[in-house]
């Protein structure tokens, strides 16, 4: 037998004697050759060489899973800005409800305040109607007080990491579909002309624009016209920007 084939023997014996990878599991079957060490590891503590196993932790949802499990208790608000015709800089405040993405209340002004803020929370929500969670980001507009009123509605405010709009998802994809499918498209004289564009925006979004998630349905759920009703007619929204469709008989 030549050098290396002896090297070869030696070194299949040795491996022979180490020990194999454990399968993964929520306990440690595992030895420890040092009578004092103790050390935690997946999910049991090993001390003087025993094994002593835990219960297997249970980790916290993600703000994916948090939202999935509350949406029919959650509501989303938050601010847009839109830019006037005479270089005023109007600022749009949105609530929207997670489920069947319904949007629950809007406002506008030049000059956003907490107190006015506060205000439109209690215009959305009047009576006892408040949901359980309000998620937002970390503007500075909703101080300590509005916390505190926030509170006293019933509700308990989830705030997204800073400078992070993705984790607010569902009002952030309603202020771009805003400035899509409208804003994008007409001339903002002030706050009044703004107003009534969104209130005729909105009632079209409530009404008749379809949403893959809800499955391809309205946040205010539609019935299906059978084909026996009468040809498909369209019907202009929003000054023409959008249409409508509906089964008119001959």
């Amino acid at each position: 037998m030549d050098a290396a084939s002896s090297e070869r023997s030696r070194f299949r014996e040795a491996m022979a004697d180490v020990p194999q990878k454990p399968s993964r599991s929520h306990y440690c079957i595992g030895f420890l050759h040092r009578p004092n060490a103790h050390v935690w590891c997946c999910g049991g503590a090993i001390h003087s060489g025993q094994i002593f196993a835990s219960a297997p932790q249970t980790a916290f949802p993600d703000l994916a899973t948090f939202l999935a499990n509350h949406l029919a208790q959650t509501a989303a608000i938050d601010f847009f800005t839109v830019p006037a015709a005479t270089f005023r800089v109007l600022f749009v405040f949105v609530v929207l409800s997670h489920e069947r993405r319904r949007m629950v209340h809007f406002g506008v002004t030049e000059h956003p305040t907490q107190e006015w803020t506060i205000q439109q929370m209690r215009e959305a929500f009047p009576w006892d109607q408040a949901p359980r969670f309000v998620l937002r980001d970390r503007d500075a507009i909703c101080g300590r007080v509005f916390a505190a009123m926030t509170r006293d509605m019933g509700m308990e405010e989830v705030l997204t990491a800073p400078r992070s709009p993705w984790q607010n998802p569902f009002v952030e994809r309603l202020a771009g579909s805003i400035r899509r499918e409208c804003l994008d498209h007409v001339i903002v004289w002030n706050e009044r002309s703004l107003r009534r564009t969104l209130h005729n925006y909105f009632a079209y979004y409530q009404r008749y624009r379809t949403h893959l998630a809800l499955g391809k349905d309205a946040p205010e759920p539609r019935a299906v016209a059978p084909p026996e009703q009468g040809r498909v007619v369209a019907i202009p929204q929003v000054g023409g920007l959008h249409h409508r469709y509906q089964r008119r008989a001959a």
